[in-house]
């Protein structure tokens, strides 16, 4: 275990950090900065980082199958053409609901692409209750809403053999399984899998290894937890030298380096001060296991 290195690959200080996505073209991880409203390219080959700056809050970036890539911006589904600095609204969600918007997305193993909404937060996980609802976008370009009543719609990752949905409602404290048909997008039968200690926080984003294992970063928990989903038993915990964990993925050439996003809001000076690296982009290597490559948008 002593093998594991955790590096701050990119001291963005962003606001708040969120889905970061392997983009093995590029050799480069994506994610974005939702209050901050920027899509962010951090490249392993230079170790740059390019940004894209949006007229909304944008939660979540995914790859696309024709080039280019698909967000969540405010309460719409978009392209994002990078070399033009291009986005093209595709639709609109939650029509009714002014103050909402978006949260975290990400694409299915049969091309959808999955994302829920939330209130605006007044403060740090703090919120109107119960304002959001989960979408799926099809290939399409039709949108399906699979239930309502969500508070912070968050982390989703599908298992290995595509059969079980996994989803983080952050406020409920508890990572939930559905049943998954990948022919229809259908989920069904929920149950919560894993209920979070005191101590891990809140629930935000999420990522599945190869062996089946959910990785969850733990917000205001300052790690990343890694979880059996058969037994809900937890089977490891990394801690990160920031509080504010917000996601993880797989990335790196094999698959086998995990990327971690972070966030500074909420954070006083003296908070900073502790934690130079709050709204940092953080590697893990030396896990040992592997991640799955993410999916690219079908539409």
């Amino acid at each position: 275990m002593s093998s594991i290195r955790i590096e701050c690959v990119a001291k963005e200080g962003y606001r708040i950090g969120e889905s970061p996505v392997w983009d093995e073209k590029e050799s480069a991880l994506l994610c974005v900065d939702i209050t901050g409203r920027k899509v962010c390219r951090w490249s392993s080959v230079t170790q740059q980082v390019q940004a894209i700056s949006v007229d909304a809050p944008v939660s979540s970036v995914a790859l696309r199958k024709s080039g280019d890539y698909v967000i969540t911006l405010g309460t719409r589904f978009a392209a994002l053409k990078w070399k033009e600095q291009l986005v093209t609204t595709i639709t609109h969600v939650d029509k009714d609901k002014p103050n909402n918007r978006f949260n975290d997305g990400k694409v299915d193993p049969a091309g959808r692409y999955f994302a829920g909404t939330m209130a605006e937060e007044i403060r740090p996980a703090v919120l109107e209750r119960h304002q959001g609802s989960l979408y799926t976008l099809f290939s399409d370009l039709s949108v399906v809403k699979h239930f309502d009543q969500v508070d912070i719609s968050n982390g989703l990752d599908w298992s290995l053999d595509h059969k079980t949905f996994f989803y983080i409602d952050s406020l409920s404290y508890s990572v939930d399984a559905f049943d998954y048909d990948l022919q229809t997008g259908k989920i069904g039968n929920r149950r919560s899998i894993y209920r979070l200690e005191k101590e891990e926080s809140i629930p935000d984003g999420m990522c599945i290894d190869t062996e089946g294992r959910l990785w969850v970063a733990c917000y205001d928990g300052g790690r990343v937890i890694r979880l059996d989903p058969e037994t809900g038993k937890r089977l490891q915990t990394v801690k990160l030298p920031v509080d504010k964990t917000t996601s993880c993925c797989f990335g790196g050439k094999d698959y086998s380096e995990m990327y971690v996003t972070s966030a500074s809001d909420g954070m006083d000076k003296d908070w900073l001060s502790r934690q130079p690296q709050a709204g940092g982009l953080f590697k893990i290597t030396g896990l040992g296991v592997k991640g799955v490559p993410p999916y690219p948008f079908a539409g």
